[in-house]
């Protein structure tokens, strides 16, 4: 896979991600591993950075729950609005986490 198609996997597999849920950039990454041969959260954080503005952003947070840097605000309202758990100025992680089927 290369870079212009993994940065497509990455877009479309967060498209997926339902309301209400999120995903962590390690966990996007770690779902792409074995079809693309990358596997980095950093990677993956700065597609969403550079090409993520078509896709819903705000369901993709780190490891912790903290939402997108500079984006928390918005992102904040986002995920209420769609019902994500939180627990103060994080996602709850326990509660939102989803996965892919497969």
């Amino acid at each position: 896979m290369d870079s212009e198609e993994y940065v497509e996997a990455v877009l479309e597999l967060v498209e997926r991600i339902p309301p209400g849920r999120v995903m962590s950039y390690g966990a996007v990454a770690d779902a792409l591993a074995e079809r693309s041969g990358r596997s980095s959260a950093r990677l993956v954080g700065s597609i969403m950075a550079r090409h993520g503005g078509g896709v819903p952003w705000h369901r993709v947070v780190n490891a912790a729950g903290r939402l997108p840097p500079g984006h928390e605000i918005e992102a904040r309202a986002r995920l209420r609005a769609e019902g994500t758990p939180l627990r103060g100025d994080r996602v709850d992680m326990a509660n939102a986490c989803w996965q892919p089927a497969g």
